[in-house]
């Protein structure tokens, strides 16, 4: 049987008229031309969802109602980011620094980037989508830990050069944060900052006694400083 003829959008789609304006006054009209063939989808192949399936952290980027933007780093157990078929993925939203900026970001928004790197391969794929969040109790089973998921209608994706990557080995193999089995995660550090105490989320209020005391912004700072927070 014939391979399916993989969905490659035309240079009209992909393209903004001020994108497509640069890349004929720098000589590159045919080159872009030429690189969608090559690499941009409008769904996710195999490929793409082997290789994000086996990432333990990506980069988010979401924009606000306005149109404001903001990137974020998301991380979290080997293949937290999942395929739910139907060019469509998941990925979970764990304990934060109570903003809520990205999922607001989603709920009031929903066009999405994500970039998926590989610094020791290294490799990047980029994907971009339009996001929902949810509480579906199904999909949040997926992720011990989480608060919510956001669901992924894949719009574009696409593999990006790494020659600028700069190639490196992993010093641990995650973070100590990362929810484990049963989603418990090591009290962190910065919600035993003193000034803050009176503002954590009902469930975290004196939890600071239990782990060691209140800390100064200064100690805090220290700890990011050496790692340990």
């Amino acid at each position: 049987m014939a391979e399916p003829t993989p969905a490659i959008p035309t240079h009209e789609e992909f393209y903004t008229d001020a994108q497509r304006r640069l890349q004929a006054e720098n000589g590159h009209g045919k080159l872009s031309h030429a690189v969608i063939k090559a690499i941009v989808r409008d769904e996710l192949e195999d490929y793409h969802i082997e290789y994000i399936e086996t990432r333990d952290y990506f980069f988010l980027s979401t924009v606000t109602a306005d149109g404001e933007p903001t990137v974020s780093y998301k991380g979290g157990p080997v293949g937290f980011v999942k395929s739910l078929g139907d060019n469509r993925i998941v990925f979970p939203n764990y304990d934060g620094n109570g903003m809520w900026l990205s999922m607001g970001n989603i709920d009031a928004a929903s066009k999405i980037g994500m970039l998926f790197m590989d610094f020791e391969t290294p490799w990047r794929i980029r994907v971009q989508g339009n996001a929902k969040i949810s509480k579906d109790p199904e999909l949040m089973a997926h992720f011990p830990g989480c608060n919510m998921v956001a669901v992924v209608e894949v719009t574009r994706v696409f593999q990006n050069c790494a020659r600028m990557i700069h190639k490196h080995k992993r010093v641990e193999p995650h973070s100590m944060y990362v929810p484990d089995a049963e989603g418990k995660q090591p009290f962190p550090a910065w919600k035993r900052i003193e000034p803050i105490q009176d503002f954590l989320h009902e469930d975290d209020q004196g939890k600071a006694a239990e782990h060691g005391g209140t800390i100064t912004e200064e100690e805090y700072m220290g700890k990011v400083m050496d790692g340990t927070s």
